[in-house]
């Protein structure tokens, strides 16, 4: 992702749906968790890792971009600048290990998979969200600089070959996934993440809160959240 689109997604991030819906996510699934330090790979603006740290933990930002940066670091967030396939940081570093939206745009996923388990400590946990399917391929993807979209086993063998043992699996985005088919079929080459009309932006973020109520985190969705535990 360019410079310019990470200050374009930035700038949206506290009112559009899709972050919104995000951050809300991975409060659910970490609100029950003992909090303790942990380290967001590819923190972006820092949406997530500020959610983390309201739950109570201590939150460090990896960041290879010098924007994200120093977005993250007007959060107040703890802001290291380095490579997610050669992580600055010594083994077993972290309670937490997590990764929004980051995998997907990194060549050798491998690597940065095995990094993340190595700087993890044992019984920590690791949280990752990456895009779903490549039949929703289109020029939203490649606007973003994404190298792929995930399938779930190929995601799950991911994970499992660099040590950690998976808790659970979550879909999100699944009522609005075959909208997504639809629109991204004529996306030729621009990002979807743009302002959007106030009111289709309410309804959507109802939809996304409707789903979190509803049993569809086994269906197939636009992407997919895997929890899952060093051993």
């Amino acid at each position: 992702m360019d410079e310019d689109e990470i200050r374009r997604s930035a700038a949206l991030e506290h009112r559009h749906w899709w972050y919104a819906g995000r951050r809300a996510l991975v409060r659910r699934l970490m609100e029950g968790e003992a909090a303790g330090n942990g380290l967001d790979i590819g923190a972006g603006s820092g949406g997530n890792a500020g959610v983390l740290r309201d739950l109570g933990w201590d939150m460090t930002a990896l960041e290879r971009s010098s924007t994200a940066a120093e977005l993250a670091s007007a959060r107040g967030l703890p802001v290291v600048r380095g490579d997610a396939q050669q992580l600055p940081f010594a083994d077993a570093s972290f309670d937490l290990v997590m990764s929004t939206d980051m995998w997907e745009h990194i060549v050798d996923d491998r690597a940065v998979a095995h990094e993340s388990f190595r700087v993890c400590r044992p019984g920590g946990l690791l949280l990752v969200a990456v895009p779903v399917g490549m039949d929703l391929w289109s020029g939203h993807d490649v606007a973003l600089g994404h190298v792929r979209r995930y399938e779930r086993a190929e995601l799950l063998e991911l994970i499992e070959g660099a040590g950690f043992r998976v808790l659970d699996t979550v879909s999100w985005n699944v009522l609005l996934r075959p909208v997504a088919r639809v629109r991204r079929r004529s996306n030729t080459g621009h990002s979807e993440m743009v302002p959007i009309n106030p009111v289709l932006n309410f309804a959507l973020r109802c939809v996304v809160a409707l789903e979190a109520r509803l049993p569809l985190k086994s269906r197939r969705g636009i992407s997919l959240v895997v929890r899952a535990v060093r051993p």
